[in-house]
């Protein structure tokens, strides 16, 4: 594997970052995932506009979106796959021990993984952890992420996907990688950015391209929803046949709906 490190390509065993970095210690970086097919990256402009404006919500220098795209290029074509997982990762750099930053400057991974298409339906399950809508973090994709390995351990314990949040006062908020939408009455809604959940690439797609309403939703809608899907870069849109011990369809008729336009549009126009 090649791997770009601070400005150039670089061997996987050479490709060392500081055990100082504020990326390590403290968890002070921001990520981005992207979908590579063939060796090209979907929703690129979208995903760096995300990368900013996290960068911007750490107090961090906004990262040099033109370094950024020359690394994606490098990365793909250094590692062609299939089908991969594009990570950006930007961190506050090496850095004092303790919370300040140091002065060397932010950190620029890129790395591709290779990974396989999701299946079509999944479980999940709802946790008793909540998201702070009102943290300094809300709805920044940061590396601060012990919260989400935890709930995603007991998701796969309960052999589900994915774990759902409600946030601090009890309204459906996102999962632990992705965004929820739900089918009441047959029509499509999915939480406000208000809620703290994350301003998803797909999610945001799939409100414009569907007509899907922003909503706020208490957590127990998931007992009573005819249809849950989750969106992700990696899953797109991906229809939820089990909540807890509930099995809502999979997929519905307006989930298969919302795939079918994904595709659709997604297919024709690679950076929307």
């Amino acid at each position: 594997m090649r791997i770009w490190l601070n400005g150039a390509l670089r061997d996987a065993d050479a490709a060392k970052v500081s055990v100082l970095d504020h990326g390590l210690t403290v968890g002070d970086g921001l990520f981005e995932t992207l979908k590579a097919k063939d060796g090209t990256v979907f929703a690129l402009t979208r995903h760096l506009d995300r990368l900013t404006r996290s960068a911007r919500g750490l107090g961090l220098p906004d990262p040099d979106l033109d370094e950024v795209r020359r690394a994606c290029a490098a990365v793909l074509e250094a590692n062609p796959v299939a089908l991969g997982r594009l990570r950006i990762t930007y961190t506050g750099g090496e850095s004092p021990l303790g919370s300040e930053r140091g002065k060397t400057g932010p950190t620029l991974v890129v790395a591709v993984g290779e990974t396989t298409r999701r299946p079509d339906t999944t479980a999940v399950i709802t946790v008793p952890w909540v998201r702070n809508e009102r943290s300094p973090l809300a709805g920044l994709k940061t590396t601060s992420y012990a919260e989400n390995v935890v709930a995603l351990a007991r998701a796969h314990a309960a052999g589900a996907s994915e774990a759902l949040f409600a946030n601090t006062v009890g309204q459906l908020c996102e999962g632990t990688g992705s965004n929820v939408f739900v089918v009441l009455d047959g029509e499509l809604h999915t939480p406000p950015l208000a809620s703290g959940c994350l301003a998803g690439i797909t999610r945001a797609l799939v409100v414009e391209w569907t007509g899907a309403k922003e909503t706020d939703l208490p957590l127990d809608v998931l007992e009573r929803a005819d249809e849950v899907f989750l969106t992700s870069t990696l899953r797109d849109v991906q229809a939820v046949h089990r909540v807890d011990d509930r099995r809502p369809a999979a997929p519905g008729p307006v989930t298969a709906e919302a795939m079918r336009i994904f595709d659709e549009r997604a297919g024709s126009d690679l950076d929307p």
